[in-house]
């Protein structure tokens, strides 16, 4: 049990800044008008990489702070649970781009899809919590796709609102909710 109360004090500032992340570079997207499925996915692998690296930095101070290992078994565990959906999602997400596909929507539909296997993955050495925002992003990916690919719905989403509303203020939610009920479990 202490190990998950570790894991929920980390994983609340990660989701707030990834959620940041995610809102900024909507904002970026549309403002710019970051269209083309390249330019799109430029932008969004950045992004990645920036929250992934600001995920890094949040997760050493937090264990030098409590004067903890950063690099430990489960830390180690939790990586290489979210590596090879993480990676398959990047690889498959890129090869649309490079194929000319223009279909920036594509791209986001895998990139939610494969981020919420990720969390899944990870969830197991993790709060449950993390498992059903995992599952979250599974289903959601798969019925927006499902309702655009069907004709249900006769316009193209806009790819940058879609990633932006699930990496971005999905996650900023989701950070909140671990961060106050955190709080709350320390306060009593």
């Amino acid at each position: 049990m202490e190990r998950a109360a570790i894991y929920r004090r980390a994983l609340a500032p990660i989701m707030l800044f990834a959620g940041s992340v995610g809102v900024l570079t909507m904002l970026i997207g549309l403002l710019f008008h970051m269209d083309s499925t390249r330019d799109f996915c430029a932008l969004w692998l950045g992004a990645a990489v920036m929250a992934i690296a600001g995920a890094f930095l949040v997760a050493r101070r937090q264990a030098l702070k409590d004067h903890e290992p950063f690099w430990s078994p489960p830390t180690r565990r939790v990586a290489l649970a979210l590596s090879p959906p993480l990676a398959a999602g990047m690889c498959l997400g890129v090869l649309v781009a490079v194929s000319g596909a223009g279909m920036p929507p594509l791209v986001a539909f895998i990139w939610i899809l494969f981020y919420g296997c990720a969390l899944h993955s990870a969830g197991f050495f993790m709060p449950r919590g993390i498992r059903l925002f995992g599952c979250l992003f599974i289903i959601s990916s798969c019925c927006l796709f499902s309702v655009f690919t069907l004709g249900w719905v006769k316009s193209v989403p806009n790819a940058h609102w879609l990633m932006g509303f699930f990496f971005g203020l999905i996650q900023l939610a989701y950070g909140a909710y671990v961060y106050l009920s955190e709080k709350g479990k320390n306060a009593a």
